[in-house]
This record gives C-alpha cells, structure tokens and sequence, in this order.
C-alpha cells in the first residue's frame, strides 16, 4: 500500500522547471515574460551574479507580464535574468526550538546562524478559523498591567488595538505585557521598525525573562514593502502553529499601520488608484483578513494586541478608524498622561474592552463603573477646578472625585519592572473607593 502511494505521488509530480526572462524594473517592481505563475506564488531572480538568486513575489499580472516585487535589494537584477518559478507560496519553518529566538520575516535566524533541528514547514497565509469553530470568550487573561487587568480586563483570545501617537510608550507597555502575562508564548512582531530600536526592544523592554518565552519577528524600515508585509503573515502563521498545538499565545505587532503603508507601496506599485488619505483598496482588503486570523479556536486562543500609529493623535484617520471597527476593543494611550508622567498612559475613560462585561462578575463591574464614574465626573469639572471657580461643599459628587482622583490615578501608575497580580489590585482599588487606602 505505502509502495502504491509513492507511485501516485511520483505520477502527480510535475518534475518540469519554468522559467521566464525579466524585462523591465520600474522601481521595486519587476516586470518578467513567464513563467507560468499564480498571485502569491515565490519565484526565484537569478541574477548575473555567480550562485545569486533573489526571492521575489507575484503579486500580479499586466497583459502577458508576470509582476513580481523582491524580498530583498534589486540591484543586481538586469533584463535577460532567469525567473524560476517555485509553485509555492512563502512557508517558514517552526517548532518549539523556536522559542527564545529572533528571525526575519522569511523565517531565518536575524543574527545569520543556521535555524535548530526539528522544525515543521509551515505556510504564511492561512484563511481565519471558521466562525462556527470560535468558542466565545469566557476566560480572563492577567497581563500583570494593573490599569488594564482592573478597568479594561482582556478575555483570552480577545484581540485589542493599542492606538498611540510616537514616543507614549506603547513598546514599554508591549514589553510589560509579554513579561508579566500567564500565556504559554507571546510572539512579537517589530514591523517597519528603526534598526537602532530592535535591540533596544529586546534588552530593554522584553528582557532575558520576557525572551525566554518569545519569538520575536523582525522587518526593520529599510526592508522592502514586501518584507514588511510577510512579517505580519510570519508572525501570526507562527502564533497560528501553536495555537492549534494547544498553546495559549499572545500575539504582539508594532504596528498594524506600517503593514497597510508597506501594502499601500505595493498597491500603488502595481497600479490600483489610491483612495482614502492615499490608502489603496487593497489595504482595507488585507487588514480583515489579517486581524481575523487570531483569537480563539477549538484548539487554543491567541490574545492579540496590535499597535496602531495615529498620525498627531488623530482617531479618526482611515487605518485607526478601520481597524478599531475590526478588533474587540482599544487602549488610547494619551500623549497628555505622558506628559504629566503618568505610565503607563492609558486614557481609561476613552479605552474600551467589549468582551469586559461578559467575563467579569457584577461585582466587579460595580465597582470600575464606580471608579470610571468619579474619573469622568472629575475631568468634566476639571476647567473649574484648576482656576479655583469650582467652590467645595456645591456638589458632593465633585467633591468625592476631587478627593480621589489622585488617588485612582496614583493607583493606575506603574513602574515598568512592577508586577502585580489581579485579585490584588482589585482589593487595593476598592480599599481606595471605601475610602481606607492613601
């Protein structure tokens, strides 16, 4: 019988190579005659080079043209190069050795040393679990972040927008919740990241403790619009491979918006007419059929929590706007809590869990409605009450917020090297609202 199937196999192989010849480079945009190809298929470039050959990628087709767009540079490509086609869309290699190392968007090891033993191919683009299949969330996650495992509590399996503006501190925040949280695996993706700031990521903000159980993913600013792409798609196939294994992963990417910009490029590159604030159709395509690939499944969960750039703090602006629509809620991180040195510098009041009401008891939820109320009610009055117009004894419900609201925001205030758990912090914000806590 094994001896009957290697012979089918051997008969459905297609043992031809094909190639095609490159025309035209505009670009980053590679312009070949054949080979025979499909959308998402790699192809290799040889180039005039001895024993070079480039990745490249189909991304689409004009008339009889194959558009290809390289993983790498496109200096060594001239027209008359070979185009081999694989017949294969971009797969990774991944298994448990791959824990505690940092590779590049193609799957290989960043610092050039050969991948460990033991690992299984894996495709990149996966469709998202059927909805029938999703079990709902039911489970809290603690991620050891007392502002959010309190006001804003995850659901595992839940995925969650972090929008802030540069320099508030969302890689501090990602850092916290990779070291402090009780998933199995958190898997990191730095996408269109500046050089300099990746080892500082991995030293500074994961740590020795936080990478011992990671794989970070990494696609820095100089890379092409393609490789930033597929480390998205790397970096969630990877979190897909052990969510079904049975592993409760986290999934962290920073960011979503520089995905749609480097799919923006490749839009652009091939034609399609830009739209919203320049975004082509196809990044309004690409970011559902990302986002919805994580979550819960019959066999794990990954929690995830996407980063999203606001240009100037504007919510509003098309990729903020979409993916908010998209995910299970969002943290605002505000750039005027930053600077009154409040960190992590979540705006609780603008930030949002959806899944919170459905995995917290009532109790609970009484007592952060309580605490959102005395906040809200506080910054509503604040204008009168920094110009002294505001006179004590008019309104008890003022005067209850202004004697704690220092004392709420003292409590949301954490060091980065803090950790503390959630049945603690929950008694220590009601010892606060019972008025028996400084």
């Amino acid at each position: 019988m094994e001896l009957q199937m290697i012979l089918e196999h051997i008969e459905k192989t297609d043992s031809y190579k094909r190639f095609g010849k490159v025309e035209r480079v505009v670009g980053l945009l590679i312009e070949a005659r054949g080979p025979e190809s499909r959308i998402g298929e790699v192809c290799y470039i040889h180039t005039k080079l001895e024993d070079q050959r480039i990745m490249a990628e189909v991304i689409g087709f004009n008339e009889e043209k194959v558009l290809l767009m390289p993983y790498s540079a496109v200096s060594n490509i001239a027209a008359g190069c070979l185009v081999e086609a694989t017949k294969k869309s971009l797969s990774i290699n991944v298994g448990r050795s791959l824990i505690g190392k940092v590779i590049d968007s193609t799957g290989n090891l960043l610092d050039g040393t050969k991948l460990p033993k033991g690992l299984k191919e894996y495709p990149t683009e996966q469709p998202p679990p059927n909805p029938l299949d999703r079990p709902r969330i039911d489970d809290v996650i603690p991620v050891g972040v007392k502002a959010i495992d309190t006001m804003l509590t995850v659901g595992r399996g839940q995925r969650i927008g972090i929008f802030a503006g540069s320099g508030v501190g969302k890689s501090t925040l990602m850092g916290m919740i990779a070291r402090n949280s009780d998933a199995d695996l958190n898997v990191i993706a730095l996408i269109g990241e500046r050089g300099r700031e990746v080892k500082e990521f991995i030293e500074r903000d994961l740590g020795p403790e936080g990478l011992k159980k990671s794989i970070v993913v990494v696609a820095t600013s100089d890379q092409s619009a393609l490789m930033r792409i597929k480390g998205a798609y790397t970096a969630t196939a990877i979190s897909e491979y052990f969510r079904d294994l049975g592993f409760k992963v986290n999934l962290m990417m920073d960011s979503v918006t520089r995905v749609a910009m480097a799919q923006r490029e490749i839009g652009l590159a091939i034609g399609e007419p830009p739209t919203t604030k320049g975004y082509t159709p196809s990044v309004f395509a690409l970011l559902p059929s990302l986002l919805e690939r994580t979550g819960t499944s019959k066999n794990g969960s990954i929690t995830a929590f996407y980063t999203v750039l606001v240009d100037g703090d504007d919510l509003n602006e098309p990729i903020a706007d979409t993916t908010r629509g998209i995910l299970d809620g969002h943290f605002i991180l505000d750039r005027r809590l930053a600077e009154k040195g409040q960190f992590p510098a979540i705006n609780v009041l603008q930030s949002v869990s959806r899944v919170m009401p459905n995995i917290v008891d009532t109790e609970i939820m009484t007592l952060i409605q309580k605490a959102r109320s005395i906040l809200a009610i506080y910054q509503e009055n604040e204008e009168l009450i920094q110009i002294g117009a505001y006179k004590k004894g008019s309104n008890p419900a003022i005067d209850h917020a202004i004697q704690l609201q220092p004392k709420i925001l003292g409590f949301l205030r954490q060091e980065m090297d803090e950790k503390i758990d959630r049945i603690t912090a929950l008694k220590n914000l009601q010892a606060i609202l019972n008025g028996s806590s400084r």
